[in-house]
């Protein structure tokens, strides 16, 4: 009976552009072996499509989708919040930004009485402040955790703008139609840090003038000091202070000479967007993703399907894309165990956000349900 009212008060104060219904069974999402999906849900903006594909044995990727109130006071602003942390060398720094950052961005959000850019960054850089502590505080039992990091991709859209934060090579896409061809077109709105592109090495280079070898080709990969990849992240302190990259952190972390100047950055490229009527949807992926679709391919598999499913659907797709690299089926792909699996893939987490842009251009000043989903179905509250 209450499940019933519930549904009933959401479809009439929030209406759907599909009217799917769903019951209260589905409320923080489904499993399906590795796989884990929400195949619709509703937002301050529209309606969200939510899946992570677990490939390595403890999940690295951690996500979040947060809708309702973006201060630590409910009179607002209000909006929808979206997170994407792709962890690596383990899971501790992803689920350490998955705890904190959102609340980091409330309370500045409440000091400085209005979401900004300055809000966004100051919520990067006391999420880093704190996990240098935790790391500072486990370094003597725990030296490991120095050479643990992640990437950080954030969305935040509030009174009809949106703003993205990146750090690493997670990937923000927009779907925009284009009204001339009735085609809906791919637009990267984020900024990538991974040391493949030649503009990093150029930033890495420029920025570490002394050192010839700040970027290695090391079995055809560009990686920064032939260790990582990626060239901005939370964590990964082991390439940020000399004092964690001694022993006893593993040799193989270990630079022959120590360094003056932190060599990766956590300093995440942020821009901003005003949003318009023919933005159709934001999809929002680790680079698990990326590696098996292009932004076309990704927005072309959304705009070309119902809202339902949305993000489980770009998910097969890149599976289907990994299995036939290795020349086997998709079937047998998918009997492969965790551990495993990330010799075939990597942890693949999607969000897409469908925008209505009638509640795009009135959500920050109303109070509608309360959302808060993480990927996995670890948290869920809604209120109306």
């Amino acid at each position: 009976m209450l499940s019933t009212l519930m549904n009933f008060l959401r479809a009439c104060l929030w209406p759907s552009s599909d009217r799917h219904v769903h019951s209260s069974s589905d409320i923080a999402g489904r499993q399906d072996g590795l796989l884990w999906y929400k195949d619709l849900g509703q937002h301050l903006n529209g309606e969200f499509s939510m899946a992570v594909v677990q490939a390595n044995f403890l999940p690295e990727d951690q996500s979040q989708i947060e809708s309702g109130c973006l201060s630590m006071q409910d009179s607002g602003p209000h909006g929808t919040f979206v997170g994407i942390y792709d962890g690596h060398g383990g899971p501790e720094t992803s689920r350490f930004i998955n705890d904190h950052l959102f609340h980091h961005l409330k309370r500045f959000t409440y000091e400085l009485k209005s979401m900004s850019v300055d809000v966004i960054r100051k919520a990067f850089q006391a999420t880093e402040e704190g996990f240098l502590s935790i790391v500072t505080k486990q370094w003597p039992t725990k030296p490991q955790i120095a050479a643990v990091g992640s990437c950080c991709l954030i969305a935040v859209i509030c009174d009809g703008t949106l703003y993205i934060a990146n750090l690493g090579d997670s990937r923000a896409v927009l779907g925009r139609l284009v009204k001339a061809t009735e085609e809906v077109r791919a637009i990267q709105l984020s900024t990538e840090h991974n040391a493949s592109i030649e503009s990093v090495r150029q930033e890495l280079h420029s920025q570490h003038p002394d050192d010839s070898h700040i970027v290695l080709l090391k079995h055809g990969v560009w990686r920064v000091k032939g260790l990582i990849q990626i060239s901005r992240s939370i964590g990964d302190f082991y390439l940020k202070r000399a004092e964690f990259n001694k022993p006893p952190l593993y040799a193989k972390y270990r630079l022959r000479e120590p360094f003056r100047r932190p060599i990766l950055s956590s300093e995440p490229s942020i821009s901003v967007h005003e949003l318009r009527p023919d933005d159709q949807f934001l999809i929002f992926a680790s680079d698990g993703l990326w590696e098996h679709l292009s932004n076309q391919e990704a927005v072309d598999i959304v705009q070309n399907h119902p809202h339902i499913g949305s993000a489980r659907r770009l998910v097969k797709a890149a599976l289907q894309e990994a299995a036939k690299k290795r020349e086997m089926r998709y079937s047998d792909l998918k009997k492969i165990e965790r551990g495993i699996r990330r010799h075939f893939h990597d942890d693949i987490t999607v969000v897409v956000l469908f925008l209505d842009s009638n509640l795009v251009s009135r959500a920050s000043s109303i109070k509608g349900p309360t959302l808060s989903l993480r990927g996995g179905g670890i948290k869920l509250t809604a209120k109306v």
